[in-house]
C-alpha cells in the first residue's frame, strides 16, 4: 500500500505533500515493517513494557538522589538526567521521532493510577494552548541556573518526584490525555523538536480511511456487543489520523497504531521538517499560521536554545558581573531575570521584527506584522533543535562513559559491589571527536531553517521570493553565527568528573 496525503486546501500545500511523496519514491519507509522491531511496537502492550525499565530507573535516580553521594558526578539522578537523559532525547527525535514519549515513565503510573480513578472534567477550553507548557519551560530552564539543579542530585530528585505528582494531579482530574497536550514542558520540547524528524505516526493508504466507518483510530476499538467497553482506546490527543499532519502534540503512543481494524497506521519517513512548510489544517490543532501559542513555543524553543548555552560557558560570569555593579543588584534570580528576559523576549520582539518589517516594505507582502511573524517564526525551530542537539549531544558524548562509574559507586554504596571498583578517569569521547558533531548538527538546522524560509517565501512573494527570503536568511544566519560562537567558548562540564 502507498501511502496518500490527507485532503488540504491550498494548493500551493497539495504540491508540496505531492513533492514530499516523491521524494520518498511513493513508497515511504514504515519502522512497523522492520523484522522484529516492526512487531515489538505493534504489540499491544509494547508500550507499558518499553515504560516498565524507564520507570525502574526513574525510581532508582530519586533514590539515589535522597540517599546517595551528595556531589553531583557521583550521582545516579544528576548523571542520568543531565548528561545522559537530554542528549539520548534529542539524538533520538533526531534518528526517529518522540520516542520519549512513547516510553515515558510518567505515563506508567498515570496508567496505573486510572485504574481507580476516572477522570470527569474536561480541560478549560481557554487553556487548550500552549501557554501554560511555555510559561513552565522557561521556568524549568530559568530554575536550572538559579538553583544549579545540576550540581544538586536532592534538587533533582525533587523535580523527578514533582514531575510524577503533576501528571497524577492533572490527569486526575482531567480526561484523556491533558497533562500530555497543555501542561508537560517535556512534551511540548519533543513535539516542537519532532517536526524536525525524519518519521511520523501516518496512515498508510488514505483510500482504506475514506471506507472506514468506525473511526477507531481516535474514538477507540469497542466490544461489539457493547459499544461502552473500550478494548483499545484511541487517540487521546485527539488527532484523528486520515486529517492528521506532522509530529505536532504527538506522543508516539501507538494507541492508533493498535486501535485501527485495518492496520493501515505506520511509523512512516517523510521530508524532515516538510510540515513546517505547509499550512493545512491539521487534526487536533489546526493551521499554523492561526496558532500565535505554537508559533510562540517555536521562539522560546529557539532562543531558549541560545540562552541554555550561554549559561554555561564564561563569558556569563562576566555578563552577570557587569549587570550587578550596573544596576546596583545582588539578588541572582534579579540579574537572571534579566538576561532570560533579554534573550527569550526582547531579543526575539527586535530581530523578528525587523525581519517582519524588511519582508513587507522590499518584497510586498500584505499580510499584517503578527501574520508574517507567526508563519516564519516556524523556519526558526530546525535552527533551534540543531542548537540543542550541539549543546546536548557535547555533554552527552564527552560524559558518554561516565555511567559506568556512577552505576558502580551506586552498587557499593549499597553493600553489593558487583559491578567492581568505580572507573572514574572513564568519562566520554575527546572533544576532537564532538567538536565535528556539534557543528554538523549546527550545519543540518541552519540548512533546515533555509530551507523552510525559502519554502514560505516562495509561497508569500511570487514576484520577489529572493526579498522574502533575504530577511529571514540574514536571521537565520545571525542565529547560526551565535550558535557557533557559543559552542566554541569554554563551557561547564556540568554534573561530570570535570564540572568547575
Amino acid at each position: 500500500m502507498t501511502r496518500q496525503a490527507p485532503t488540504l486546501s491550498p494548493a500551493t500545500d497539495q504540491d508540496r505533500v505531492a513533492e514530499e511523496d516523491e521524494f520518498l519514491d511513493a513508497q515511504p519507509f514504515d519502522l512497523l515493517k522492520v523484522p522484529l522491531l516492526g512487531p515489538l511496537l505493534g504489540w499491544r502492550h509494547s508500550r507499558t513494557f518499553l515504560q516498565i525499565p524507564l520507570f525502574a530507573v526513574s525510581v532508582v535516580m530519586v533514590l539515589d538522589g535522597f540517599l546517595g553521594p551528595t556531589l553531583s558526578p557521583k550521582n545516579l539522578a544528576t548523571v542520568l538526567t543531565w548528561v545522559h537523559f537530554r542528549g539520548a532525547l534529542v539524538l533520538a527525535i533526531l534518528c526517529a521521532g518522540n520516542l520519549f514519549c512513547l516510553a515515558c515513565p510518567f505515563m506508567l503510573a498515570r496508567n496505573f493510577m486510572r485504574r481507580w480513578i476516572h477522570p470527569r472534567l474536561a480541560w478549560p477550553r481557554r487553556l487548550r494552548n500552549k501557554w501554560i507548557p511555555i510559561v513552565l519551560f522557561v521556568g524549568v530552564l530559568f530554575a536550572y541556573e538559579l538553583f544549579g539543579l545540576w550540581a544538586s542530585p536532592w534538587l533533582t530528585a525533587w523535580v523527578i518526584v514533582g514531575y510524577f505528582a503533576a501528571i497524577l494531579i492533572v490527569d486526575g482530574l482531567f480526561t484523556h490525555a491533558s497533562f500530555c497536550k497543555y501542561v508537560c514542558p517535556i512534551g511540548q520540547f519533543n513535539f516542537i523538536a519532532a517536526t524536525a524528524s525524519p518519521l511520523e505516526v501516518a496512515v498508510r493508504d488514505g483510500e482504506v480511511c475514506d471506507d472506514c466507518k468506525t473511526k477507531d483510530c481516535i474514538r477507540g476499538r469497542r466490544e461489539p456487543s457493547s459499544q461502552l467497553v473500550v478494548l483499545q482506546r484511541g487517540c487521546e490527543l485527539a488527532l484523528f489520523q486520515p486529517a492528521k499532519v506532522g509530529n505536532m502534540d504527538c506522543t508516539f503512543c501507538l494507541d492508533c497504531v493498535h486501535a485501527c481494524p485495518h492496520d493501515n497506521v505506520g511509523i512512516l519517513s517523510r521530508l524532515p521538517a516538510g510540515e513546517l512548510m505547509i499550512d493545512p489544517n491539521r487534526s487536533g490543532i489546526g493551521r499554523f499560521s492561526r496558532r500565535n501559542d505554537i508559533a510562540a513555543l517555536a521562539i522560546v524553543f529557539c532562543f531558549g536554545s541560545l540562552m541554555n548555552a550561554f549559561g554555561m560557558v564564561s563569558p556569563v560570569y562576566a555578563v552577570e558581573d557587569w549587570l550587578r555593579h550596573a544596576l546596583h543588584i545582588q539578588s541572582q534570580a534579579a540579574v537572571l531575570g534579566i538576561l532570560f528576559t533579554a534573550v527569550i523576549v526582547v531579543e526575539p520582539a527586535l530581530l523578528l521584527g525587523l525581519a517582519v518589517w524588511i519582508t513587507r516594505a522590499w518584497a510586498g507582502v500584505k499580510n499584517g506584522w503578527l501574520a508574517v511573524a507567526i508563519r516564519y517564526a516556524y523556519a526558526l525551530s530546525p535552527l533551534g533543535f540543531g542548537m540543542w542537539l550541539a549543546h546536548y549531544g557535547y555533554h552527552f558524548f564527552t560524559g558518554l562513559y561516565t555511567i559506568v562509574p556512577v552505576a558502580q559507586n551506586a552498587f557499593a554504596q549499597i553493600g553489593w559491589p558487583i559491578l567492581g571498583d568505580p572507573r572514574w578517569t572513564w568519562v566520554g569521547l575527546p572533544k576532537t571527536v564532538v567538536e565535528p558533531l556539534e557543528f554538523g548538527f549546527l550545519l543540518l538546522g541552519l540548512a533546515g531553517s533555509l530551507l523552510v524560509a525559502w519554502r514560505l517565501a516562495h509561497d508569500d512573494s511570487k514576484k520577489h521570493p529572493v526579498r522574502a527570503f533575504a530577511p529571514w536568511a540574514a536571521l537565520s544566519i545571525v542565529l547560526f553565527l551565535c550558535c557557533v560562537w557559543l559552542m566554541t567558548q569554554p563551557m561547564d562540564m556540568r554534573a561530570t568528573m570535570g564540572a568547575g
